[in-house]
């Protein structure tokens, strides 16, 4: 590995991640928008930490500090399609954020994806191009 300018590179010259760049991917390889999302920040020559959410779920601190990051409810991060939102009745208003914390660390599914934390902000990103307000500009 050697240095460039500020950022360090890997051996297929890649620029890496460092302090001042460091960037997460709430990851699912089955997504296209995921993927997608995935491909902008490498394009932006930034290998991010990418953290497959379903292999290595979020704790409910965590999931809580990035909802408090994005500055949405938490509604906001719950996937319907594809997942049990409906079989646990989470369309019903009675479920608090705290309960629904409690659900998506227990059904990693539920979360919506990719869900993105760099220095300048946290987001989901759908569509992908939204990552795009949150990477350096080149």
């Amino acid at each position: 590995m050697g240095r460039s300018g500020d950022g360090l590179i890997a051996e297929d010259n890649r620029p890496m991640a460092n302090e001042t760049s460091s960037v997460t991917i709430f990851h699912n390889p089955a997504c296209g928008t995921s993927r997608n999302t995935l491909a902008l920040i490498r394009e932006h020559g930034i290998e991010p930490q990418v953290v497959e959410y379903l292999k290595t779920p979020p704790t409910k601190a965590r999931l809580k500090s990035l909802v408090q990051a994005m500055g949405v409810p938490v509604r906001e991060v719950l996937r319907q399609k594809g997942t049990p939102y409906d079989e646990l009745g989470l369309g019903d208003p009675k479920w608090t954020d705290d309960q629904l914390l409690d659900f998506i660390a227990l059904h990693p599914i539920l979360m919506n994806r990719p869900i993105v934390e760099t220095p300048v902000g946290t987001r989901l990103c759908r569509p992908a191009d939204l990552v795009l307000d949150l990477l350096p500009k080149q």
